[in-house]
Order: C-alpha cells, then sequence, then structure tokens
C-alpha cells in the first residue's frame, strides 16, 4: 500500500481546494460547454494549465505545483505517482469540469515527448494563455485509435511541406482548438505514422462538435481535413530516431492517459459515494462503495507507482482502468437506486456524474482492449509484482 508523504499530501491537499471550484463550474458547463468565457479566469483553471506547463513558461508557479503530465515526464514535472495524486482530487471535484480546461493536456504529453525547441515553444506559448484549447487527433471514424488501420495521409507538397487529407472523429476540443497534434501516414508502414503540430485557422480546416450526453465539457468533436497546410518543420519527432517518434510517442501518452482515465473513475466514484453518504445518511451499501473506491484509488497509485519504477511496464495500470471503470458504473446504478424514483431530478449533480461514468469505458480502450493488456502482460511477466 502507497502511503503519501508530505509533499504528496501537500499535493493532494492543494488540488482539494481546486476541486471545489471545478464542481461549482460543473452543471454551468455541462449546461453550456461552448460558453466557456465565465470559466476562464478561474483559480482551478489557472492552477491545471500553470501545472501542466514547463517551468519556463508558467507565469506563476503553483505551491506546491501539481504535476499533470506524469510518468516519466521530459518537462520535469514530477512522477506518475505525484501526478495521479493531484488529478484524482480534481476528478472527485468534476471531471467534465477539468476537461474543458484549456491546458497542454494530451497533446502536452506528446509535445514534450516529441518536440523539438521551436515545436516546445510554438506549442506552450500558445495554451499559456489560457485561451487556446489544445487538441489530441489520432482517433477515425470505424477505426477507433488503431494506427495500423489509420486513413489520414499526410502528402507532400512540392514545396518542402505537407498537406494533411482525412477525418478524425471523438477528439477534444477539436471544434474549438487553436493548436494540437494530428496523426496521418507518410506512407504504408508503421514507422510511416507521424504526428503533425498543426495551427490554427488553417486552410483546408473543417471541425463540428458532437452531441453529447456525458462529459459535456470535454467538447468532442469531428474534424475533416481537406489539405491542410502543415509547414516541414512541423513533424514532430524529426530529430529522433525512426522508432521513436509517432507510434513510439503515442504508446506513451496512451500510457499516461489510461491512468488519467482510472483516477477520473476513482475520483467520480468517490464524488457519487459521498454524496450519497451526506444526503441520504443511513443508505445501504454505502459503507461498502466507499471501501470499494478507496480500495481503487490504493490500485492507481501503486500502478502510477509502479510505472515511475519502470514506465514500460503497462500490466498494473490496465487493470486499475479496467477495475476502475467498472467499479465507477456500479456505483453510479447504486446511487441513483438509492434516491428513489425520480431522485436524480431533484439531485441534477449527481444525475450529471451518473452520465459521466459512461464515457470512461470507451477511453484508452474499451474493457476487452484492457483484459488483452492485461492478459499479454501477464504472459510476459509483468504481473510479478515488481
Amino acid at each position: 500500500m502507497i502511503e503519501l508523504d508530505a509533499r504528496l499530501r501537500a499535493v493532494r491537499d492543494h488540488a482539494r481546494e481546486a476541486a471545489e471550484d471545478l464542481r461549482a463550474r460543473a452543471l454551468s458547463i455541462d449546461a453550456e460547454p461552448h460558453a466557456m468565457e465565465q470559466h476562464l479566469d478561474s483559480p482551478a483553471f489557472a492552477m491545471i494549465r500553470e501545472s501542466a506547463l514547463p517551468e519556463e513558461y508558467r507565469s506563476a508557479s503553483p505551491a506546491p505545483a501539481p504535476a499533470l503530465a506524469g510518468g516519466d515526464d521530459p518537462a520535469g514535472r514530477g512522477s506518475c505517482l505525484e501526478s495521479m495524486v493531484s488529478v484524482l482530487e480534481l476528478f472527485r471535484g468534476d471531471v467534465g469540469a477539468l476537461l474543458a480546461c484549456p491546458s497542454p493536456a494530451l497533446a502536452g504529453v506528446f509535445v514534450a515527448l516529441l518536440g523539438d525547441e521551436e515545436q516546445k515553444k510554438r506549442f506552450y506559448e500558445r495554451v499559456r494563455t489560457g485561451r487556446t484549447w489544445a487538441f489530441f487527433a489520432m482517433t477515425e471514424p470505424g477505426r477507433g485509435s488503431d494506427a495500423t488501420a489509420m486513413e489520414t495521409r499526410l502528402e507532400r507538397d512540392g514545396q518542402g511541406g505537407w498537406l494533411l487529407h482525412g477525418t478524425k472523429r471523438y477528439i477534444g476540443n477539436g471544434a474549438r482548438g487553436g493548436i494540437g497534434v494530428v496523426f496521418a501516414r507518410t506512407g504504408p508502414s508503421p514507422l510511416h505514422i507521424r504526428a503533425a503540430l498543426v495551427e490554427l485557422p488553417a486552410s483546408g480546416w473543417q471541425a463540428e462538435p458532437l452531441d453529447m450526453v456525458g462529459l459535456r465539457g470535454a467538447a468532442l468533436s469531428e474534424i475533416r481535413l481537406d489539405g491542410v497546410p502543415v509547414p516541414g518543420g512541423m513533424l514532430l519527432g524529426e530529430h529522433l530516431p525512426a522508432t521513436r517518434r509517432g507510434i513510439w510517442g503515442a504508446v506513451q501518452t496512451f500510457n499516461n492517459m489510461r491512468m488519467q482515465v482510472a483516477a477520473a473513475a476513482v475520483g467520480t466514484a468517490q464524488a457519487m459515494a459521498e454524496y450519497i453518504a451526506r444526503h441520504r445518511p443511513g443508505t445501504p451499501g454505502t459503507r461498502r462503495a466507499v471501501a470499494r473506491a478507496e480500495a481503487a484509488r490504493s490500485l492507481v497509485y501503486e500502478a502510477a507507482a509502479r510505472i515511475d519504477r519502470n514506465p514500460d511496464r503497462g500490466y498494473l495500470s490496465s487493470a486499475a482502468k479496467l477495475g476502475a471503470t467498472r467499479m465507477a458504473v456500479e456505483t453510479a446504478h447504486w446511487a441513483a437506486a438509492a434516491l428513489g424514483p425520480a431522485g436524480l431530478l431533484d439531485h441534477p449533480l449527481l444525475e450529471k456524474w451518473t452520465r459521466d461514468v459512461c464515457a470512461f469505458e470507451f477511453m484508452d480502450g474499451t474493457g476487452n482492449i484492457q483484459r488483452l493488456h492485461v492478459a499479454r502482460g501477464y504472459q510476459s511477466g509483468d504481473a510479478d509484482g515488481r
């Protein structure tokens, strides 16, 4: 069992303060996810953004600064465990509100891994303002995030640059983003999967928000790319070996995302269990719901600590995501039943969380995909507990 030291407790407590601000904005953002101006200067958004920026791009240093990138972070923002301690508390405030925050997000993790100094400067100068959303565009209609089936392509423009063609779907902040990462093929093999840094506005770019039931703050979108120009210097990883470019960076980023989704599920489950305990004291099953969420949190901490010891070993992170998402959905069903018929109408925040938890199953691979990861990890000896 992971015991938090003084610094991690301070990180946790600092994130709890911000979580209250996120929760206060949750219903407003859920109702109007594209009307964000009133939220952009919130203290929580400022903390989330600043803590995800490299130190040289921060306007102020959060004290203590919770690391939101996690894992083997080239930007130097701390360990995966520190990241999970922080984001789990923020997600306990509200997942949708956090995802609505303009920040480096997943694109920042990828740019930190593969970007050269000019690319990093271009990216971080845009997102540091708190008025620019970043997007991470890999998923395609009918193909999900399976890079081997990717159809989006990069074609040379004859002038040293590239043109992007294809369609991306279920892209967070795609319709309101200002800069981000788009994955595409330059050829037939896996080594030809590349990532381009795209800055908007740009010709040939069309993006529309998708109708959403849960996690509306994430503003999922569909993007159509019709010859979007990409300057030659905007392909990420050109200074790296071919084996450490697109696919390698994507795997590292998704390892990070898997832990984030597990933390989101645990944080939301804890919020629901605590809500019922407060509004319906004595409800049967409350103690069990709280205990299950606490056990899942311990597993997330343990998986994060293992990633810090060996970033390439993802067995436990898949197990954490698999268990946490199922537990969160079951907690939502219990919480709705605890309120009785039509009870969710009188408790709109809890009603929102029961919608949000359904999305976790589809983020960074469904349960069946995670079971495959777990099985392969077990077969390769990754389950030995070290």
